[in-house]
This record gives structure tokens, C-alpha cells and sequence, in this order.
């Protein structure tokens, strides 16, 4: 029988990090306990990987593989697919152990969780910023790849706060309380938007990575207009020899400052939800370690400007908490397979 590994990616928080980022851990670190304890259940050994002294994911991935030398394995993160049924984990365990040759990642485009059958392929792996690009380099190394990309669940992932209150919202409003942190402004916010998402006679705007699923999925479950701005989806994967990162609501804020973004979007539509990544690669680079730290982004999330200290940062959150329609800055969950959860249903923000 085949040995298959479940290496689940927790890296604890830098010290000194601050309570938006600690508290996003924590139900992080929940997810990858049940995760863990679904995949043994599914035939896999599972394990949380906490870092160690490898920092990057490639160099985790290839100390898996000396260290348990395994048929197959699953890779994914402790935020991944935190709405994975049981049938979802025994799709990837069952790849896994497979015939060699094959993979199955959640999105073929941008992977959050993979199965590899015949892991010692991986002994080859590139020095990979994340799991994001793996699908593309198996491919290139001969591998068939398929994907659950119909399976909007297994698109959801936790990447801040806010996608935390969206999947898990009394837990992770829980986690933030003792923070002290407020969710009552974004609670708030997304109230309103679901109350727009109702309203025949309202037009929804969602802006940034949303995806054709998520927009199928508007027009048949809310009873508003829909105006989609879809862009940069995939910027987390580009490589160098492509254009910079640019968004046309980006360019509208060049022009006008970060405080216009609710006017503007005021002027388009009764309520809003914008990927806001999109706006900070725009602003500046697709290079995560040139944006506003951590704490900062996920406090914009909960619509929160006096927690952030990046100027540019702290005006557009400012700017989305006091426009005159509700908006909801995230990323690519909100705007995506996150919608669902966002404007769903409205008793889970009171």
C-alpha cells in the first residue's frame, strides 16, 4: 500500500508580531489540527511543519522528502481549504497514493493544496516562493495535473482576519475580543452590502480577482445588479518577464488620492466589494515585501484606519469606512468564493 505524507505548513508568528496577526494564527493553527487529524482519517500520515530551521517552502518540501522518502504526498497550508469535506481530503489522499505521474491541486493556477503522486520528483524542486506556482512546474516536468476548481469550497482560504470571520466568524470574533480588537465596523459593513445584495433596485460592485464562478453565483442568488471590475487575477504567480501589476481602479486613485476610493465607487454602485491586494501591488509591486506590513493590511480588512501605519494604507481604509455605501476591502476569498459567505446570509454579521 502506498505511504502517503500530509505536510501541513504552520509558520509560527515572527516575535513581535502584533495581535491582528497573532489572533489570525491562532485559527490558522485550529484549522491545521483538524486538518491533520481529517487526512489520518483519509489513510495519510499527517503532520504540522512549523518551520524548523528550513524557511522557504521549497526547502521544506525537499526536507520532507529525504526525511520520510513517501509514495505520494498532500501539501497545502494550515489556512487551506478550511471548508474541505471529508470526500474533498480522500480525492487528494486517493491521487496521492496513485500511480505516479499525476497531481490534483485545488486550482491548477494558484495551489493552495496538492497531492503528488510519485513525491520524489519533488527532491527537484525549485527554490519556490510558495505553493502558489507548484502546479505549473509539475507540468513542465511531465506530470498530469488536474484540478477541483468547481469546487468553490476548496477555494476558500485563510489569509487574514477577515476571511477567518467570513469561514469561522463567532470563533475568530472570539479570538479577536480578547485581542481587543473590534469587528463591529466590518460586521457593519457587511450587513449593509448583504442588504444591498438583496435589493432589486441596487447595484453591487466587486472589484479585484473575482472569477467567473463567483459572478454566475451573483446573478443567481442576490437579486441586485452586478457591475464586475475582474483584474490581475494570477498576479501572485507572475514572473518577471511580464508587465508590473496595474489596476484601472489603481490608476483612478493615481490620479485622485487614496481618500476618493468611496466617492468614486459611490458614483458606480450602492455597495462594494474590492480586493484590495490588487490596490496595494498597484501601489506598490507585486512583491509582498514592499507592502504595508501584516498588521497593517489586515487592519484595513476590518475597515480599522487608526490600528495602521502605512499613510497610503490608513487613508483608503479611512476612506472605504466613511463612504456613504457600505464597502468591504479583503482578498481574493472576498471577491471570490468568498461572495457566498460575504453576502449570504445577513444574521451572521448581527
Amino acid at each position: 500500500m502506498a505511504r502517503v505524507v500530509a505536510q501541513i505548513l504552520h509558520p509560527a508568528p515572527e516575535s513581535g508580531a502584533g495581535p491582528l496577526v497573532r489572533a489570525l494564527e491562532t485559527v490558522r493553527a485550529e484549522n491545521a489540527d483538524r486538518q491533520a487529524a481529517s487526512f489520518r482519517s483519509a489513510g495519510a500520515v499527517a503532520w504540522i511543519d512549523n518551520g524548523g530551521a528550513a524557511h522557504t517552502f521549497a526547502e521544506r518540501v525537499r526536507a520532507l522528502i529525504d526525511r520520510e522518502a513517501p509514495d505520494g504526498v498532500v501539501l497545502l497550508g494550515s489556512g487551506s481549504i478550511p471548508l474541505a469535506s471529508s470526500a474533498d481530503r480522500r480525492a487528494f489522499v486517493d491521487v496521492a497514493a496513485g500511480p505516479t505521474g499525476h497531481a490534483l491541486a485545488n486550482s491548477r493556477f494558484s495551489a493552495d493544496a496538492i497531492a503528488v503522486a510519485g513525491a520524489s520528483v519533488l527532491a527537484g524542486i525549485p527554490d519556490l516562493a510558495s505553493d502558489n506556482g507548484l502546479p505549473r512546474w509539475l507540468a513542465a516536468a511531465g506530470l498530469t495535473v488536474r484540478d477541483l476548481i468547481g469546487r468553490w469550497r476548496l477555494q476558500v482560504d485563510l489569509d487574514s482576519p477577515l476571511d477567518a470571520l467570513l469561514v469561522v466568524p463567532r470563533r475568530t470574533a472570539r479570538h479577536l475580543d480578547r485581542a481587543a480588537v473590534d469587528t463591529a465596523p466590518v460586521r457593519r459593513a457587511l450587513g449593509r452590502v448583504g442588504a444591498v445584495a438583496r435589493d432589486p433596485a441596487a447595484e453591487l460592485i466587486v472589484a479585484g480577482r473575482t472569477s467567473s464562478a463567483a459572478l454566475r453565483w451573483l446573478e443567481r442568488s442576490t437579486a441586485s445588479r452586478t457591475r464586475a471590475l475582474v483584474e490581475e487575477r494570477g498576479f501572485r504567480t507572475r514572473t518577471d518577464a511580464q508587465r508590473p501589476v496595474r489596476s484601472s481602479l489603481g490608476l483612478v486613485l493615481d490620479r485622485d488620492g487614496p481618500e476618493a476610493l468611496g466617492p468614486r465607487l459611490a458614483e458606480l454602485g450602492d455597495g462594494a466589494l474590492v480586493d484590495s491586494r490588487v490596490l496595494i501591488a498597484h501601489r506598490f509591486g507585486a512583491d509582498e515585501r514592499a507592502w504595508p506590513h501584516p498588521e497593517d493590511r489586515f487592519a484595513s480588512d476590518l475597515l480599522l484606519p487608526e490600528r495602521i501605519e502605512d499613510p497610503w494604507l490608513r487613508a483608503l481604509t479611512r476612506s472605504a469606512r466613511d463612504a456613504s455605501i457600505p464597502i468591504v476591502l479583503g482578498g481574493h476569498t472576498l471577491v471570490g468564493p468568498g461572495v457566498r459567505l460575504a453576502v449570504g446570509r445577513s444574521d451572521r454579521w448581527t
